[in-house]
């Protein structure tokens, strides 16, 4: 099994006009694993970054790990490859080194007429990431997160301990990377300084989705 970088670029909310320009920085810093979604709406210009250094013998396609995600309208069995191929086409890459559901909750593919608060995906008019009812709470689809997996796992399945800063700022993706990240250890101070840290919450929930019979956010934890 192909090892994963243990350090990736994150892309969510790396507008374009920032995220190119931004990859191209972690290429020559070192970054060689990236992490990219279709909800992220900018996949072409992650691939335009990537592209640019391959032309220009700083890697290879084989150099770099490259991670994208299913979003939740194409869970359906039919959509799932079609999906893939989008980002594929959208990153100028021939291959993903891993592909992954975003959240295990399919969404009804959304249609205009269905939709009372749609949110318009900016990069594609007429399809929205959240499909909502009238209430605002998501409209799920009938689909089984499992059923969704088994196509997903037929393109790859990986898994490791990673970390994935974004930053689009030169400066800060360059320190990011700096060798003196993986050179160092926690004394037991630090340990219960970070323990002390806790708040017994979660940072991102999706509330529209509480509805969803596949919610994951119920479980105790």
């Amino acid at each position: 099994m192909e090892k994963i970088p243990a350090l990736g670029l994150g892309t969510w909310k790396a507008a374009p006009g920032e995220v190119t320009e931004a990859v191209k920085v972690a290429i020559d810093a070192g970054f060689r694993h990236f992490d990219c979604a279709y909800l992220y709406h900018n996949e072409s210009e992650v691939g335009a970054g990537i592209q640019c250094k391959i032309k220009e013998g700083v890697v290879t396609r084989q150099d770099l790990f490259v991670v994208s995600k299913l979003w939740c309208t194409r869970h359906e069995k039919s959509l799932v490859k079609a999906a893939c191929t989008k980002s594929l086409k959208a990153l100028k890459l021939d291959y993903l080194d891993l592909y992954l559901m975003h959240w295990p909750m399919g969404f009804k593919v959304p249609t205009p007429r269905s939709l009372v608060h749609p949110r318009l995906c900016p990069s594609q008019p007429g399809e929205e990431d959240l499909p909502l009812d009238r209430n605002g709470m998501v409209l799920p689809s009938d689909t089984d997160f499992l059923d969704t997996w088994e196509i997903v796992i037929r393109f790859q399945i990986q898994r490791n301990v990673i970390v994935i800063p974004k930053s689009v700022t030169p400066t800060r993706i360059r320190e990011n990377i700096q060798e003196r990240v993986f050179d160092f250890e926690l004394s037991e101070r630090d340990m219960n300084d970070i323990l002390d840290l806790d708040r017994n919450f979660r940072m991102c929930t999706l509330p529209t989705a509480k509805n969803h019979k596949d919610y994951p956010f119920n479980i105790e934890y």
